[in-house]
């Protein structure tokens, strides 16, 4: 038991606190990652080999570890002045490629939200499924304001209600159709972020086209930089 103790402390203190990506991506870690079966250097290396340099470009550092915000807010990443804080507990390499992009998606909102929002199609989109999933809930009884429903901003009482009084499995099962999970209900820069991260995991495109026509639309253009130069 003390040899094993021993063994895994010394295993910690000699992974490295930092590298560099061949794209000049730093990474940091403020606490190891607590499973051996992650590879953090691969997963960072297909996410570099799988998403264009021109939509990495905000993101200059990953910082990996536990902070309050996660614990404050229910979340295990979060984008913030050009770093992406992800949680050193993962449960596989697609648990971390998955957070990631979806912090990744966040980046792009600041220098790229006229282009992703000024034309009002995907928040039309957005609260089209919004309106429909108020009248679906206040039929199964679950009533709110319809007015929680049309901010498109996040609202933490409206984000409560969803988990505490309806609950994700259930609105997994209503949702399914409409969102491409619970989360992306919750606002419209989570739903433009889980359309992306739903993008770049799933190489079959079809459902998410099916699903949010809009939102695949912007998407597909903000990966085609020539796109993105005459419009933005």
């Amino acid at each position: 038991m003390l040899s094993n103790y021993i063994k895994e402390k010394q295993k910690k203190l000699n992974q490295k606190s930092d590298f560099y990506t061949s794209s000049g991506l730093h990474v940091y870690f403020k606490e190891p990652i607590d499973n051996d079966d992650v590879a953090i250097e691969k997963v960072i290396s297909d996410l570099e080999a799988s998403i264009p340099p021109h939509l990495r470009a905000e993101v200059e550092m990953i910082v990996v570890g536990t902070f309050d915000e996660f614990i404050e807010r229910h979340i295990n990443a979060l984008y913030k002045d050009g770093a992406i804080y992800v949680s050193n507990l993962q449960d596989d390499n697609q648990d971390l490629y998955d957070d990631l992009i979806h912090e990744l998606a966040h980046s792009l909102e600041s220098p790229h939200g006229y282009f992703i929002y000024g034309d009002e199609r995907v928040k039309d989109e957005f609260l089209r499924k919004r309106k429909n999933l108020h009248d679906i809930l206040w039929a199964r009884g679950f009533k709110a304001p319809v007015s929680f429903f049309m901010d498109v901003e996040y609202n933490e009482e409206f984000d409560m209600f969803l988990y505490e009084k309806v609950g994700y499995e259930t609105l997994a099962s209503i949702m399914m159709g409409m969102f491409i999970n619970p989360y992306a209900a919750t606002s419209l820069s989570e739903y433009f972020a889980t359309g992306f991260t739903e993008f770049y995991i799933n190489s079959d495109h079809k459902y998410l086209k099916k699903l949010s026509p809009s939102l695949y639309q912007k998407i597909l253009l903000l990966q085609k930089q020539e796109s993105l130069d005459n419009q933005s």
